[in-house]
C-alpha cells in the first residue's frame, strides 16, 4: 500500500514503511510516551521497545474508503494519564500525517502496550 498523488511535474509515490515510520517518529515526541512497541506482545505479556530504526514494526497503515487508517502501539509513561496522552497523541498524528502527505486520515487506533517508570 503506498500514497500516491499526480502533479503538473509527475507523480510522487511514498511507501507504506515511510508512512509509518513518519508516524512513529511524531507519537514518540508526544508527552507520555515513552516509545513504540511491537504490534506482537512476547511471552509473558511483556512489550518489546523499538528502537528509532524500527518503529515501522509497531505501526499498521490501512486504506479504507474514507483515508488512511492507522494503528500505533505504544509504551507510556507511568504516573501519567493515559486516555489524556493517547487523545493528545492521537491528535498530533493525524494532524501531522494530513499536513505531510494531503491525504485524509480516517482514523489513528493507539494500543498502549505498556507501562514503564522512568529512569
Amino acid at each position: 500500500m503506498t500514497v500516491e498523488k499526480k502533479t503538473n511535474y509527475g507523480s510522487i509515490t511514498v511507501s507504506e514503511e515511510a508512512v509509518a515510520s513518519l508516524a512513529g517518529g511524531v507519537i514518540t515526541e508526544c508527552y507520555g510516551v515513552i516509545g513504540m512497541a511491537s504490534k506482537k506482545v512476547v511471552k509473558d505479556g511483556l512489550a518489546e521497545m523499538l528502537k528509532k530504526e524500527n518503529y515501522t514494526k509497531g505501526v499498521v497503515v490501512r486504506r479504507t474508503g474514507e483515508g488512511l487508517e492507522i494503528d500505533l502501539f505504544i509504551i507510556v509513561s507511568f504516573g501519567v494519564k493515559i486516555s489524556e496522552v493517547v487523545a493528545e497523541a492521537q491528535k498530533k498524528v493525524k494532524y501531522v500525517l494530513e499536513k505531510s502527505l494531503s491525504e485524509e486520515i480516517a482514523a489513528v487506533n493507539v494500543f498502549v502496550q505498556g507501562v514503564q517508570v522512568l529512569e
